[in-house]
């Protein structure tokens, strides 16, 4: 038996929520394409995704940790991928696409520089007079220009809903710039479901790398409200021993669950409080409709707070900001000042780019990796170093 794409859109029609986004409403592509015989649009776009250079290159992307600390601390990569598989569960359970849903997941951190968001304030500052650096952008651009995968247009030609999830991404860490996609709307439920799997990821991943790295205080950790509610939920007191890895893997994963049980029973309270009844009554609605509860969204506000203060900004990751910084500043300035040490194919780019010089160099640095810049560093500047 073979399923064609017009059987499942038919599945789409009879099991997705009427709030969903379907295949078959999708306001399109720039670039006109005939419909795959079984494969649907959202399905396509999170495939190409997949299959950029972009993509793969998050793997030696900072998430806190410069690849160099350590194999078993995330990346932009699996970061990427823990997005995606708490959207997917946050869609199913709520009646959403899940393929836009991954789609969107999956896309969300491609602009992101080598360095993490120190090589993003970095970028900025160098591009201060050239229109700036964010990561958000970088991500539209890299997905509607700079990929180059097909001989008629630049871009992946993705579909309206899913870079539009990509420019409506919204957490502490993004900047919202919809200017070509209805800025007057929200995103669909399903953009507005990426964001917080983003959030969710985020949060309980720094915590647990944190805690495996020794920097953060099992004790501090306990003292959060949110800690205390998943060590309750565990059976587990204020003495459990959160060094142990088993105690921490147990810890970090039923805290997933509970922040995603939630953001389940919260956003489905509020479509129904605000009876919700298709996309458009989601686009129009005067607030997100996925969300938390009151009482966890303090709690998360906390354990934010709390990461910043003793994560973030704790010595051993300030020392790597600041290596980080003077490695992106010193490329950045080598290239500026002598635009023959790029590689060819930049040169080019730079020779023919109405976007200029400053603009093309800021391009291949935020398409480094850590471990890229590093060498590339080295080759500049150590003369023992071949180039």
């Amino acid at each position: 038996m073979i399923v064609t794409r017009q059987e499942l859109e038919a599945r789409e029609a009879q099991t997705l929520a009427p709030y969903a986004m379907r295949n078959s409403a999708s306001r399109g592509r720039r670039y006109p394409e005939s419909p795959h015989p079984y494969r649907l649009d959202f399905q396509r776009d999170r495939d190409r995704i997949i299959h950029t250079t972009a993509f793969r290159r998050l793997e030696y992307k900072t998430q806190v940790f410069v690849y160099s600390e350590g194999d078993h601390y995330r990346n932009r990569l699996t970061h990427s991928i823990e997005v995606a598989q708490i959207g997917r569960t946050l869609a199913r359970t709520l009646g959403c696409n899940e393929d836009l849903t991954e789609a969107i997941c999956l896309a969300h951190d491609l602009g992101h520089p080598p360095f993490g968001h120190v090589g993003e304030e970095t970028l900025h500052r160098l591009m201060a007079e050239h229109g700036g650096f964010d990561h958000q952008r970088q991500t539209y651009r890299i997905l509607t220009e700079i990929e180059r995968r097909y001989p008629d247009h630049p871009g992946l030609n993705l579909t309206y809903e899913t870079l539009e999830g990509v420019v409506k991404h919204d957490t502490d860490y993004d900047v919202v710039d919809a200017r070509d996609y209805h800025p007057e709307e929200r995103g669909t439920l399903e953009c507005q479901l990426s964001n917080l799997a983003d959030e969710i990821a985020y949060n309980t991943s720094d915590l647990d790398d944190g805690l495996r790295s020794g920097i953060l205080d099992p004790e501090q950790v306990k003292s959060l409200a949110i800690a205390r509610r998943t060590l309750d939920s565990l059976g587990l007191g204020l003495d459990a021993d959160l060094r142990s890895d088993l105690v921490r893997y147990r810890f970090i994963r039923r805290l997933i669950g509970i922040e995603v049980s939630n953001v389940i029973a919260a956003t489905s309270r509020k479509l129904e409080e605000f009876a919700i009844g298709s996309v458009e009554d989601v686009r129009k609605a005067a607030e997100n409709m996925a969300c938390y509860s009151p009482a966890l969204a303090a709690e998360n506000q906390e354990l934010k707070q709390y990461l910043f203060q003793h994560f973030y900004r704790h010595h051993r990751v300030v020392r790597m900001a600041v290596k980080a910084t003077r490695t992106l500043t010193q490329l950045f300035e080598a290239y500026i000042n002598e635009p023959r040490q790029l590689p060819d194919e930049i040169q080019r780019r730079a020779a023919s780019s109405a976007e200029g010089l400053h603009r093309v160099v800021c391009d291949y640095l935020a398409g480094m990796t850590d471990r890229y810049a590093i060498q590339e560093y080295r080759r500049l500047y150590d003369i023992e170093v071949r180039a």
